[in-house]
């Protein structure tokens, strides 16, 4: 079996068990059907390209986003656990390379990110069908920002984990940016009539260019600006995964 298979595997056994399966839905199901429908009391409507559609409809589309972001953290635990344990140094004893442990990880979270759409895909279909235009543009925009948004936040989470050495800091930091990339993007609201500089903040967010990207697959809003972010969500991936893949090379044993 090739090594990076056998990295693989071992990532995914190790990442995901019945427990991590049930959190990745009962967490976005609580957002999605406690504050979707609480707030629904405060916010009639949701204006969304040239139509309005309920609060639970756009919080469902925008959960989308968020766990496959969240889903990435897998790549920064990965990778700390085994440098904690001592596990990064057996595994380049073995018959494994520097670059088989990375192309690994990547190719874990890629996996990690599409089964976590897929899973919200199927628990908030119920709450936004009525405003869904499927085309022949929503499965590869879908499979597009299920990909590189896992390998951007899970380079995001691979660098942290590479550049702190306590697990007191691990845990504040990731957890703060990864705080911060939720609550100031589009995925809980939309940004139109939020005050500046909070507007902008949105748009230094990499999340709100990967929710916008997949709610324009799923409502048919495609046009110049959403392609417009996909490029910076591309750009912004290899950014990242070039620095995640620089600091892995260099760790020290």
């Amino acid at each position: 079996m090739h090594p990076i298979v056998r990295l693989v595997i071992r990532n995914l056994t190790i990442s995901i068990n019945p427990g991590y399966l049930l959190w990745q839905v009962i967490f976005p199901l609580i957002y999605i059907f406690v504050a979707g429908f609480a707030y629904s009391a405060l916010i009639d409507f949701v204006p969304f390209g040239n139509s309005n559609m309920n609060y639970p409809a756009y919080l469902a589309s925008g959960m989308i986003g968020f766990n496959i972001m969240n889903s990435t953290l897998v790549s920064g635990i990965i990778i700390w656990n085994d440098r904690r344990h001592g596990m990064f140094e057996q595994i380049l004893v073995g018959p494994f390379t520097r670059s088989n442990y990375i192309l690994g990880n990547i190719y874990t979270i890629g996996i990690v990110g599409l089964i976590s759409a897929t899973l919200i895909v199927l628990v908030g279909y119920p709450l936004f069908f009525e405003f869904v235009e499927f085309n022949i543009f929503t499965i590869p925009i879908l499979v597009f920002a299920a990909v590189v948004g896992s390998i951007l936040f899970g380079s995001i989470a691979s660098i942290i984990s590479t550049r702190l050495k306590s697990s007191e800091g691990f845990n504040v930091i990731i957890n703060t940016v990864f705080l911060f990339f939720a609550f100031v993007s589009t995925a809980f609201y939309p940004v139109a009539g939020v005050p500046e500089p909070l507007s902008t903040a949105f748009y230094l967010n990499p999340l709100t260019y990967l929710v916008d990207v997949i709610r324009a697959g799923i409502f048919g809003t495609f046009n110049n600006f959403v392609l417009m972010e996909m490029t910076v969500l591309v750009v912004m991936a290899l950014i990242s995964f070039v620095i995640a893949t620089k600091l892995l090379t260099k760790l020290d044993l």
